[in-house]
């Protein structure tokens, strides 16, 4: 049987985005959150290999005590169970972090592991660095932006795009991949998968002192990016009132704003023949 890791992350909805503008972290206690989309497509792979093989799912994330929403759906999707870690010292990671602290439970918990799958990347930063890190820790081969998987025995073979060229790969288990969007379209969640998700013993949570983390070495050894600054982009938005008639309302609003909708026509408005025939 192989067993299967799927790395989730939830996300703050694109609408809510609060920022800590001393720390330049996100505020995501304050957010709504969604699994991000990319790793969706990952647990469609996975739960698609459960099908065709003989397969076993875990699925893990990191995040405040909301985070384990995730989790829940995607056993209520078809993983078999939930790894949570879930510390106070965890809030702020950035990915360095982040790929350690998942490797580490990976580690720990599911140390006879196949295949991992990632998403290729989350909405909310779009570094795409936690897969490849995580393969980095766990020196395991890996490769991103995969849009199909088959198995053959202990060898796997992904095909991808990248750079306008597809490549065909080939490696053994254990192994990552991150997957990408163009394949594994996610599936709807299924009544009778409800009552799995809120089943005792499928989802359990870790937090810094079972991965054996302290805040002295979360400190020393765990985030190296530094912002410098976050800020949101305000857009000014003016209300204009064109007054008269209907032939002179639209001979104003060509005359101010011509170069601005001039290139959505695809052509110059002046070189329109408006004579008459």
């Amino acid at each position: 049987m192989l067993n299967l890791i799927v790395c989730l992350k939830q996300v703050p909805m694109v609408t809510e985005l609060p920022w800590d503008e001393k720390t330049g972290t996100l505020r995501r206690d304050l957010a709504s959150g969604q699994m991000n989309l990319a790793c969706l497509h990952a647990l469609e792979a996975a739960l698609q290999i459960k099908e065709q093989y003989m397969a076993n799912i875990t699925a893990v994330t990191m995040g405040p005590p909301a985070a384990q929403e995730v989790l829940r759906e995607a056993v209520a999707l078809g993983a078999d169970r939930g790894i949570h870690l879930c510390d106070r010292i965890f809030a702020g990671s950035d990915t360095y972090a982040t790929s350690l602290l998942l490797a580490k439970a990976i580690k720990k918990e599911c140390a006879d592991y196949n295949l991992i799958l990632c998403g290729s990347y989350t909405s909310d930063s779009e570094t795409a660095q936690v897969g490849p890190q995580i393969a980095e820790e766990l020196a395991i081969p890996a490769a991103a932006y995969i849009e199909k998987l088959e198995i053959n025995g202990r060898t796997l073979r992904v095909r991808r795009l990248v750079d306008n060229f597809r490549e065909t790969l080939e490696m053994e288990f254990p192994a990552l991949v991150t997957v990408s969007l163009e394949k594994y379209q996610p599936r709807y969640t299924a009544l009778a998968g409800l009552e799995n998700a809120f089943a005792s013993g499928n989802i359990i949570s870790l937090n810094a002192r079972d991965l054996g983390i302290s805040s002295a070495s979360m400190a020393a050894d765990g985030s190296r990016t530094q912002v410098r600054n976050v800020f949101l982009r305000k857009e000014k938005k003016e209300n204009v009132v064109l007054k008269g008639t209907a032939a002179n309302v639209v001979n104003e609003f060509l005359n101010k704003y011509e170069s601005k909708i001039s290139w959505a026509i695809g052509k110059d408005i002046e070189e329109e023949d408006h004579g008459d025939e």
